[in-house]
């Protein structure tokens, strides 16, 4: 009887969840499944992989926080239901965001080699030659990444996270289909695997947008006549003025990552790749954590939306619980699969030895302290809290994840193992400072619409 005075059931929860978890997985392999089958390639191209894929990810981690400000916006008004809105603010949602990506896209293409040089400074030849073939492709996709994120953002404000999930699920399968084709049937390298990629995010945002037009039974917003759609700059200020400092949260979260990259990219070019399959092992462990944080942004939207700020305390607290038990088990399993994947990845013995060594103390501090310091963060965006978000997570990163690291590996000498000492003291400061603001309530007397 008590489950039943809340705005979402257990059921609702886990048919919300699941998708949304397996969906971030699938995102996470399509970049996974490059490095990997790159890494057969030689050092230079997974190198030049994990490089450009700092940028890369540093870009698409701004749409995504865009389109994430745009869908609490809908869930709210979901929450008011409140369809005219809803309906609105997402064909400002999909203006607005496509808009900056085809921006981005064009700097990105006609910048190339002095952007390149700039943030990797004086790598080896052979690896800039191939971040420059590799950059070209993924730029080209960003439109089409954004168009996705922004469309997967407004069906999961109305609940529907399956179709985005099946979407993934299917682009997953032709890039790793793509890769084999084109890296070992046609020899193609890394070009092989940033056109298998392209090909991917063009079919992804594709369909969604066809997916988006059609009228059906639990789909609140419709969005048709795309090339129609004209600003409403009110509209736009509300989804931006969430969107922005989320976007800029999670941009300097990469530029920190970026700026490590040049620090670690002295170390030669072992370390470089140690570092590069410790970062996509340590992203393994935490997407599907990541995946309970962004639908926990649809359910804080509309208990907010409808009034019921309880509910939204309420979420937040069980979300976080869930959230603990699958980086728990998350963890065990990445580690458990570390020396495997370094053997099918091709690593030479003392970048996989490094790596195995980073990934064993990850395992045992991110279940630690991890949780707290990101999941409540996705509650507090959802209610508008945002500004004091974007404040904390930069701070930390800049004391922490940089500085910290920069001192240990260019002072002290702790070579790459530098970079996530710093990365766990950083997780620790957050958890605490993001564990008091949830428990002061004062995340609850902002407004987004």
């Amino acid at each position: 009887m008590e489950q039943q005075q809340h705005m979402f059931t257990n059921r609702m929860i886990r048919n919300l969840l699941i998708p949304v978890v397996l969906e971030q997985l699938l995102n996470s392999i399509m970049g996974t499944a490059d490095t990997m089958m790159v890494s057969n390639v030689g050092s230079a191209a997974i190198s030049a992989v994990s490089l450009v894929d700092s940028i890369n990810v540093l870009v698409i981690q701004a749409f995504s926080a865009l389109a994430a400000g745009g869908a609490i916006v809908c869930a709210q008004y979901i929450g008011q239901r409140n369809k005219e809105k809803a309906n609105e603010s997402a064909r400002q949602v999909l203006f607005i965001i496509t808009a900056i990506s085809v921006a981005v896209s064009l700097f990105c293409l006609v910048f190339q080699k002095p952007l390149l040089r700039l943030i990797f400074g004086s790598v080896e030849e052979k690896v800039m030659r191939t971040s420059e073939i590799y950059f070209f492709y993924t730029a080209l996709s960003f439109p089409f990444i954004a168009a996705y994120d922004s469309a997967a953002s407004i069906f999961r404000a109305q609940d529907n996270t399956r179709g985005p999930m099946t979407i993934s699920m299917i682009s997953n399968v032709m890039n790793i289909a793509g890769n084999a084709i084109m890296i070992w049937a046609f020899h193609m390298g890394v070009a092989g695997a940033a056109l298998s990629t392209l090909i991917s995010r063009i079919f992804c945002a594709v369909v969604v947008l066809i997916q988006l037009r059609k009228e059906r039974e639990g789909q609140e917003i419709v969005v048709r006549d795309y090339f129609k759609i004209r600003p409403n700059w009110s509209m736009i200020k509300r989804i931006l003025g969430i969107g922005i400092p989320s976007g800029v949260e999670n941009s300097m979260f990469q530029l920190g990552k970026l700026a490590i990259q040049s620090t670690v990219s002295t170390l030669g070019t072992a370390a470089i790749a140690a570092q590069a399959m410790t970062n996509i092992l340590e992203n393994l462990n935490g997407i599907a954590a990541i995946g309970v944080g962004v639908g926990l942004m649809t359910i804080v939207g509309q208990c907010l939306g409808a009034g019921r700020k309880d509910e939204a305390v309420y979420y937040i607290k069980k979300l976080c619980v869930i959230a603990e038990i699958v980086v728990l088990t998350s963890c065990l399993i990445v580690f458990a699969l570390t020396k495997p994947v370094t053997i099918l990845g091709g690593m030479e013995k003392e970048s996989a030895d490094m790596c195995f060594h980073m990934v064993m103390w990850i395992t045992i501090m991110k279940p630690l302290v991890w949780t707290m310091a990101f999941v409540p963060g996705y509650g507090l965006r959802a209610a508008g809290d945002v500004k004091f978000s974007m404040i904390t997570s930069c701070c930390t990163m800049w004391a922490c994840r940089f500085c910290l690291c920069v001192f240990l590996i260019r002072v002290m000498g702790f070579g790459p193992m530098g970079v996530w000492i710093g990365m766990f003291a950083d997780w620790t400061v957050r958890s605490i400072i993001f564990t008091w603001r949830f428990h002061s309530r004062k995340w609850l007397q902002h407004k987004v619409i």
